[in-house]
């Protein structure tokens, strides 16, 4: 497991808004009386959201605080998670998948298009749009390769429709969330069609055999029997 550390640069200081003190509300509220530590990753969850996409110290702090926790013990909990971002990072933050399927699918190509479009790794861009991080698998190895920016995934993705993807969020049009082809969801490519071959499901078929027609029973191989048993 990589080191996680906090960034050498913070904010002053950090308060709950209205509104994020009314998400705590609720789900302090989930728990029994005394248990409000329980809320303790999904206030981190909307903290990080209410911060601009990441936690500096002050908002860790502010968590412990109305939570009744040691700093250290949401400190712990802050830096042991990936999904809570300890630097800033862009209006969209780009967390591309380099696990083995995905170098396999051509990774490497949609690295290249986040350092030419974006910058190196964890580089906020100039106007604020975008960083990017290579993340471990994201679970979408069927349609690698991928990325998860913000909350969304994109998937089967090009050089080229990966550079269009970000242009387009660069200037606020609308995106196709999820495959990037002619895919629905992680069906292959072109529909399901393969899947509805009957030959699929004959058990009796072996490999370089066509079925047998559905109107003739299968034999087993066994002697039929005489008239006399």
């Amino acid at each position: 497991m990589s080191v996680r550390r906090l960034a050498a640069e913070q904010p002053e200081s950090f308060s709950f808004t209205p509104e994020l003190e009314a998400i705590a509300q609720k789900l302090i509220a989930k728990y029994p009386e005394g248990r409000q530590a329980s809320a303790v990753v999904p206030l981190l969850w909307e903290t990080q959201k209410a911060a601009g996409g990441w936690l500096p110290e002050p908002a860790i702090r502010a968590v412990a605080e109305r939570l009744s926790m040691a700093n250290i013990r949401v400190l712990e909990i802050a830096t042991f998670y990936t999904m809570f971002n300890l630097e800033p990072v862009g209006k969209y933050f780009v967390q591309l998948c380099g696990t083995t399927p995905c170098m396999l699918r051509g990774a490497e190509a949609i690295k290249h298009v986040c350092e030419k479009k974006i910058g190196h790794e964890r580089h906020v861009s100039a106007d604020g749009t975008f960083s990017w991080l290579e993340v471990e698998c994201l679970g979408a190895c069927t349609n690698a390769p991928m990325v998860q920016i913000n909350d969304d995934y994109y998937e089967d993705l090009t050089p080229e429709n990966f550079e269009k993807l970000l242009d387009d969020l660069a200037a606020g049009r609308p995106v196709k969330v999820g495959p990037q082809n002619s895919r629905k969801g992680s069906e292959p490519e072109g529909g399901p069609r393969v899947l509805l071959d009957p030959a699929l499901y004959a058990h009796d078929v072996k490999i370089g055999q066509e079925a047998a027609p559905a109107d003739e029973a299968p034999t087993s191989g066994a002697p039929a029997p005489t008239s006399g048993e």
